[in-house]
């Protein structure tokens, strides 16, 4: 057995079932491997950006993590912007990066890099494997490392000498860390914070399970405290029957207008709110002067068991949480705008969907109306590095084949990885791909204003226009093997949503803006 060899079956033995793969002459022993060894699947993308945006995607659903094969220093550079949205996520990813044989590092051959130091600053976890006998151990680590709560983004450089040499030994699997939740004190404390509309229960991470919100809904029935989720959130459960929650918004005002009234909060699985980015005089902190803030638990904690504490400590386990009704049947008709395009949406996501939400500038006005969607989950961008949600698609679809994938993104998000199309035309993914086509960067035209840029001139309105020339997105998919459809009304959208829904395979519906 060869190092190669060991790494896959000891991929296999501790979980690791799919890898997303861009490989190159580095890394062929392990693709051999891959091809005699049964087990993993291996999905090709044109692009490693996909490949480590659709590993977020698949952690995400499948709550384990995915394998990436990336070739040499260059193949992680182009996978990292979406392994840093893996990071901030907390989303599990085991990266394989090929690297030069021993004898070849000397030579300073034209594609090495430092991968360690490019690995760095978006892993966890980072180990060049030494010989042929470690790499089965070395692998064994990583996976434990890509397990730790609530996820971790762990890179093992695999040099092809280690791979091609026979005395692969095989290892076996190692459990990751225990969560582990408060002590009963600071969960009594926390609950005693909870009293009244001055108080907020601020959650994140796998606090906005369906479970998890439940006894967040009841703790706020029985406390009257107010309940918020994290602007960007890895994984929410929402819809019809479920608690819903809120998010911070995302514009500074309305985020400290939301922040002023509450003196006590209590975070859960959720960071202290801050503002995405710096303003010319406007705060970077968001909650109000001499706010009291309670970190209660980390994202890594125990946040099931944390919160079943506090509803306990709260007297809050007979309460009945306020749930969301569904959405009463309607017709959604005239032309579109994000108003319009919420209700159709909040009419026809799905059952089970999984939402994948890149829509920046169109989809704020979505979570308000989309609550009384039917059940289904929402998944954002925690990274803010655009162009993770037509990969994080084909993760969340690959993870979960019986359920229907929507992914919302804006013209300028989805033209960083476009090549995302031609993996799931390959691999026949049920995902619908919608494109707000406002042809510029939209968000980018408020943010001039925002940083204090009045009057912009024309060549600064020029650099965020993306009309010059206009992208066809309807033959851009059909090159790639999609399907796609061009709409501009809310009864087109309506209509092209339920076509997508009852076909199987990619579809793409852009919406002209």
């Amino acid at each position: 057995m060869n190092g190669a060899e060991s790494l896959v079956h000891t991929l296999l033995d501790s979980g690791v079932e799919v890898c997303f793969t861009n490989p190159g002459t580095s890394e062929m022993h392990f693709v051999a491997a891959l091809d005699h060894i049964p087990g993993m699947r291996s999905v090709l993308t044109l692009f490693e950006g996909v490949a480590t945006g659709a590993a977020d995607g698949y952690y995400r659903m499948a709550g384990k993590p995915a394998s990436t094969l990336l070739h040499l220093g260059p193949g992680l550079a182009n996978g990292i912007s979406n392994l840093h949205n893996a990071k901030k996520a907390g989303s599990g990813v085991v990266n394989i990066v090929g690297e030069h044989a021993a004898s070849h590092l000397e030579l300073d051959a034209p594609l090495t890099a430092d991968i360690e130091g490019l690995a760095r600053p978006v892993s966890h976890w980072v180990h060049s494997a030494k010989s042929a006998a470690d790499v089965g151990a070395d692998a064994a680590r990583s996976v434990q490392a890509a397990n730790t709560a609530p996820g971790q983004v762990a890179t093992l450089i695999l040099p092809s000498d280690t791979a091609w040499t026979d005395g692969g030994q095989v290892a076996a699997p190692l459990a990751p860390p225990i969560r582990v939740k408060p002590a009963e004190a600071d969960i009594a404390a926390a609950a005693g914070a909870l009293d009244g509309a001055e108080s907020l229960l601020l959650l994140g991470g796998e606090a906005l399970t369906a479970e998890t919100l439940e006894l967040a809904g009841q703790i706020a029935a029985q406390t009257g405290c107010a309940l918020l989720s994290e602007w960007s959130n890895a994984r929410m459960e929402r819809g019809a029957g479920r608690v819903p929650v809120p998010r911070v918004p995302y514009p500074i005002d309305l985020a400290v207008e939301v922040l002023a009234p509450f003196k006590r909060i209590v975070l859960v699985g959720a960071r202290a709110p801050i503002g995405f980015f710096a303003y010319p005089g406007k705060p970077a902190v968001l909650t109000a002067d001499g706010a009291e803030i309670i970190e209660l638990a980390d994202w890594s904690a125990d946040l099931h068991g944390t919160l079943e504490g506090l509803c306990v400590a709260a007297g809050a386990e007979g309460a009945k949480p306020d749930l969301a009704t569904r959405n009463p049947e309607a017709s959604v008709s005239g032309p579109l705008n994000p108003d319009s395009i919420a209700q159709v949406l909040g009419q026809k996501i799905p059952e089970s969907a999984i939402v994948v939400d890149e829509s920046i500038t169109t989809g704020r006005a979505f979570h308000p109306v989309t609550k009384g969607a039917a059940p289904h989950t929402w998944l954002n961008n925690c990274g803010g590095s655009i162009g993770y949600s037509l990969s994080c698609a084909i993760g969340a679809a690959i993870a979960c084949p019986d359920r229907k994938v929507l992914t919302l993104t804006g013209d300028g998000s989805a033209l960083y990885m476009p090549q995302a199309l031609w993996t799931m035309a390959r691999e026949q993914l049920d995902i619908t791909v919608v494109i707000w086509a406002n042809h510029s960067y939209q968000i980018l035209r408020g943010e001039l204003t925002n940083v204090g840029v009045q009057n912009p001139g024309p060549r600064a309105i020029d650099m965020l226009t993306l009309d010059r020339p206009r992208i066809d997105w309807i033959a851009q998919a059909r090159a790639m093997g999609v399907d796609g459809v061009r709409i501009d009304s809310a009864e087109a959208f309506s209509d092209a949503l339920e076509d997508a829904f009852d076909s199987t395979g990619p579809r793409l519906i852009e919406v002209s803006m």
